[in-house]
């Protein structure tokens, strides 16, 4: 097989042909490794590079297989990791000038369990200042371009992740998600991003053990390889409060199911509850037919969201003056305004009005769980608007209504984040001058294989993601 041929195999074909023997393991990472040094340059999505040590660890994987090692589920596969996740050894920068030398004498359990299913450490992938905004870019390594138009952007915060999947570089990639960072530059990127239930995948080790708006998750360039890799993370640890018992290995089965007869709702411009680029509406409006090809029940619905967006930026903000508010003390001078201006936030809350975002947030919780009663699914788009110009830190306004913090214009994931219901972003267009257009499927609550198996179907009856951005084929 040739070596360039290797990078756009499905994760779970490349996983087969590892465990046959039809390829090694050190071919695989090769092959990925002359992507990276070929297509890389041009979009900035791979930051640090452990490519000597990678290659080592691929002729010990071949060595495991030919001394008949039991295997893990992703063995010989290269996995790169976002730049907030702690690799033992490896530079860990979270995209701050503050750690730019930071070299952690730990790993993250996902990265553990990473490892324990047989997957290899390439590197690590662009990120924002510590996750901070849905536009990847800082002063340590610069901005990561989207392939597709290399003068827009590619999203955020797991941008180099989606960039990285995207042009062949890895086949499989973590990230992490607040306000969107999973799902957005998936949509971006023409890739798939799933948002877990929270406690699905543990965050370990995690000064704030009990918050809950802040997930880890999957990335891939298929619903398949995503619930592959899940089936990897996924499941307890008893150091991790809100982790939840069931063992990943609930993801591992097919995802094939008849979706005849069950109820979806389905709204291309979010109720118009929220401002959203007609060009994203456009791109999303006519998938309305693919669910009803598959046999659901599809209505133009779509719950009250009233109050998500004060919970999220009340609790956002509790996060980030806990996260970094002293490292913001100790090197000002360093740290990029807007991540200031959210610790600032929180250091204002008062313990009443936390309290009052904790209950809103739980009668909104009701609000939602008695819509999923009458609905299975809610697709709404993932974005409101399509990648934009590079050199633009944020949205400013969007159909001419102004978005009021650099934020804002990602309440289209935000909203469902507050509501602690798993959601994944999936490829479903472009737009007329061939950017991604994503659409999300969100799910009832803790249901996140049920959002993995109708993302499947959604995925198998358009083939959108099989389109790859020119610049990495």
């Amino acid at each position: 097989m040739v070596d360039g041929s290797l990078c756009f195999l499905d994760a779970v074909e490349l996983a087969r042909l590892i465990r046959a023997g039809e390829v090694s393991a050190w071919e695989v990472m090769h092959a990925h490794l002359a992507q990276i040094e070929r297509v890389n340059p041009a979009v900035n999505a791979v930051v640090t590079l452990v490519a000597d040590r990678a290659l080592a660890w691929a002729r010990e994987a071949d060595d495991r297989r030919a001394h008949r090692v039991p295997l893990g589920p992703l063995h010989g596969l290269p996995v790169a990791h976002k730049d907030l996740v702690q690799t033992q050894g490896i530079r860990t920068t979270m995209g701050s000038l503050v750690f730019k030398d930071f070299i952690p004498d730990e790993d993250q359990l996902i990265v553990t369990r990473l490892r324990d299913a047989g997957a290899i450490t390439i590197g690590k992938t662009n990120t924002p200042e510590f996750g901070a905004g849905s536009q990847t870019f800082n002063k340590v390594f610069g901005a990561t371009r989207n392939p597709y138009d290399l003068s827009r952007t590619c999203g955020g915060s797991s941008g180099g992740a989606a960039v990285a999947l995207a042009c062949g570089m890895v086949p499989i990639a973590d990230g992490s998600d607040l306000g969107g960072s999973l799902r957005n530059p998936a949509n971006f990127c023409n890739i798939v991003g799933l948002r877990p239930s929270a406690g699905r995948v543990p965050a370990y080790p995690n000064n704030n053990g009990w918050y809950s708006l802040s997930v880890l998750g999957p990335m891939a360039r298929t619903v398949r390889d995503v619930a592959l890799m899940f089936s990897a993370i996924a499941g307890p640890d008893a150091r991790a409060p809100i982790s939840l018992e069931a063992p990943g290995s609930v993801f591992a089965p097919p995802l094939e199911r008849d979706f005849r007869g069950r109820r979806i709702a389905f709204s291309a411009d979010f109720g118009k509850l929220i401002p959203v680029d007609p060009a994203v509406v456009n791109a999303i409006a006519p998938q309305r037919s693919i669910f009803a090809s598959l046999g659901c029940v599809v209505e133009e619905a779509i719950p009250d969201f009233t109050d998500a967006n004060e919970i999220f930026h009340r609790l956002r903000a509790y996060q980030y003056e806990s996260n970094f508010g002293a490292v913001v003390d100790r090197h000002p001078d360093l740290i990029k305004d807007t991540v200031i201006w959210n610790i600032e936030e929180g250091r204002k809350l008062s313990g009443p009005e936390l309290a009052a975002a904790e209950r809103m947030r739980t009668v909104l919780f009701r609000r939602v769980h008695a819509f999923f009663e009458k609905y299975e699914f809610l697709v709404l788009p993932v974005s409101q608007v399509l990648p934009f110009d590079i050199d633009t830190p944020y949205v400013q306004a969007i159909n001419g209504v102004p978005m009021q913090t650099y934020i804002d214009w990602m309440r289209s994931c935000i909203y469902i984040t507050v509501t602690g219901h798993p959601a994944i972003s999936v490829p479903c267009g472009f737009s007329p001058e061939g950017l991604p257009v994503g659409l999300q499927i969100v799910g009832r609550y803790r249901d996140d294989r049920g959002v993995l198996e109708l993302a499947h179907a959604f995925e198998q009856a358009t083939r959108v993601g099989e389109r790859h951005p020119p610049i990495a084929v």
